[in-house]
């Protein structure tokens, strides 16, 4: 049997479609005429909570002044002219702007943002609160809005963070801080270094980002003044100079350290230690091509690895020694020269006289790697070459005379006492801990060292000063043929001319200039035939004249 239909009467599906339709479309067309209404309320409801927010991250002594400005400003606004008008339709855009709709990517990132801000401030809760503190800043739960100033987000990542925090935290000691410190390097990403400023009266905490200083900085002739070797270049925010420098991209200015030395300096004698292939003998090639420009050099090499081939023969070059025998005639030469420039700069000085032009010519004794010297003199049964750089280094500011050593990390505890009492400029290079850099340096890094830096990257203190970060210029030795050309060829316009009487006995002619192409013996005589000329001339105790070029 059929089944009827049911009459239309008692279903009424197009009455009910057609209701649903109209309601649809009643509904679209109430929310486009109202959506500006609506976008201003969320707007308001955005700026009411911003407010307040703001209120409560006021400190208490300062929310009486801002009620005050407050009021003030809305009685003035209400006295001028169409003033409260003016202020309301300024108060509606500003509604309707923070009320926009914004897309689904800029609300994920937000939303990404905030959940991650919350999670730091749930591991900040451990450090910063007290069980005693009936309204805790940090608390399970709680709005990080009201700690965290400021921040702002890059790629995703964390770039910087301003938070308050408790005043019952310890922010006196170290190990509280540092503890906080290893918390947010962590949370914030790892991999990238950190700066850290303290704020102990407000207690306050900023969290910065650092970019990587640049290694494109070639070696280069400084506009420095007689007296002043640039270390290397730090943060622009870290130093009140900055010098003309040439690098990948043309001419720009960068932000220097200077070292000053002379008799007037503070800080006379330079240490630089690092791991092997860390960038000191980088730094000490910096420094003997800086210092050759105004003074005469002794270099000694105790780690006999030819990273200075190119100098002996060039005028100003008064040695190149690599073996012990070498190294104890030469340091022995440069005490008793440290002794003559004393004795005549203060004949010269009682009588009334300008002090000579060879006094006054600066001398550089510099040494890389005297532990391993004076493990190879012991293994001989010779003196201990550090013990002849004690007069050097404790009269050298008098006498013009500067020391610049460097060593391996590892070793610094096998340095002689006056060298690590004497040497107050101080540099570390390549990787290495907080604790290492302020058993090195004398004070703690203001940044997280990485543990992956590029050659030539570290830390300079000088004397009692603040600590820098640093970037030693790139300055290989041209006769390496994995350097860059460039990088060799920019050392090699910084030679000084070759000079044969100061090379050595028996060498009748200067050598020609490195040539960076050629093998080792025929671009310069080997060291040990350039340090066994002059270890001849000093062996007859008789202290050679410096000569004035």
């Amino acid at each position: 049997m059929a089944r009827r239909p049911l009459p239309g009467g008692l279903t009424g599906g197009a009455t009910l479609a057609r209701g649903r339709e109209f309601a649809r479309s009643a509904a679209y067309t109430a929310a486009d005429v109202l959506h500006p209404l609506i976008t201003v309320a969320r707007g308001l409801r955005v700026l009411a909570h911003g407010g307040l927010r703001r209120c409560a991250r006021t400190p208490r002594e300062q929310r009486a002044p801002g009620l005050l400005l407050v009021v003030s400003s809305m009685v003035i606004v209400a006295l001028v002219p169409y003033g409260p008008a003016c202020a309301a339709i300024a108060l509606m855009l500003a509604a309707g702007w923070a009320g926009r709709e914004r897309a689904a990517g800029e609300t994920h990132g937000e939303d990404e943002e905030n959940e991650r801000l919350q999670l730091l401030y749930e591991s900040l809760v451990p450090y910063f609160s007290t069980p005693e503190d009936p309204d805790p800043l940090y608390a399970r739960g709680g709005d990080p809005q009201e700690a965290f100033l400021s921040h702002a987000f890059e790629d995703g990542r964390l770039v910087s963070l301003q938070l308050r925090y408790p005043a019952c935290f310890t922010d006196g000691e170290a190990e509280a801080r540092a503890k906080v410190e290893q918390l947010l390097r962590v949370k914030a990403g790892r991999g990238r270094e950190y700066r850290f400023d303290w704020d102990e009266e407000a207690n306050r905490l900023t969290l910065t980002v650092l970019p990587a200083l640049p290694t494109d900085i070639l070696a280069q002739r400084f506009v420095t003044t007689p007296g002043e070797t640039v270390l290397g270049f730090t943060d622009a925010d870290s130093v009140q100079r900055t010098l003309p420098v040439v690098d990948s991209e043309g001419i720009r200015d960068a932000p220097p350290v200077v070292w000053r030395t002379g008799r007037r300096s503070t800080e006379p004698h330079l240490l630089a230690l690092g791991r092997p292939s860390s960038g000191t003998t980088t730094l000490l090639r910096s420094i003997v091509l800086q210092a050759l420009h105004h003074g005469d050099v002794l270099l000694i090499d105790g780690g006999g690895t030819g990273g200075y081939t190119c100098f002996p023969g060039r005028e100003g070059v008064l040695a190149l020694e690599c073996s012990p025998a070498g190294a104890l005639a030469t340091l022995e030469w440069a005490s008793h020269e440290t002794e003559r420039r004393l004795m005549t700069g203060n004949q010269a000085r009682q009588q009334g006289r300008p002090t000579p032009e060879d006094v006054r010519r600066p001398l550089w004794i510099v040494i890389d790697r005297p532990t391993a010297l004076s493990h190879l003199a012991a293994t001989e049964g010779r003196p201990d070459p550090q013990e002849l750089l004690e007069v050097p280094l404790r009269h050298g500011r008098a006498a013009n005379v500067t020391v610049a050593v460097a060593d391996h990390l590892e070793n610094a505890g096998l340095l002689g006492a006056a060298v690590l009492a004497h040497t107050r400029a101080r540099v570390i290079l390549g990787p290495a801990t907080p604790e290492q850099v302020r058993t090195a340096l004398g004070a703690p890094p203001h940044t997280t060292p990485t543990p992956d830096v590029p050659p030539g990257r570290g830390y300079a203190r000088l004397g009692s000063g603040p600590v820098y970060r640093v970037q030693v210029p790139a300055t290989p030795d041209p006769l390496d043929e994995e350097a860059a050309e460039t990088e060799r060829q920019a050392v090699l316009e910084l030679l000084p001319r070759p000079d044969g009487p100061l090379y050595g006995a028996g060498v009748e002619a200067a050598p020609e200039p490195c040539d960076v192409g050629a093998p080792y013996g025929s671009a310069a005589p080997a060291p040990e035939e350039a340090a066994g000329g002059f270890g001849q001339q000093l062996g007859g105790g008789e202290p050679l004249p410096v000569q004035a070029t």
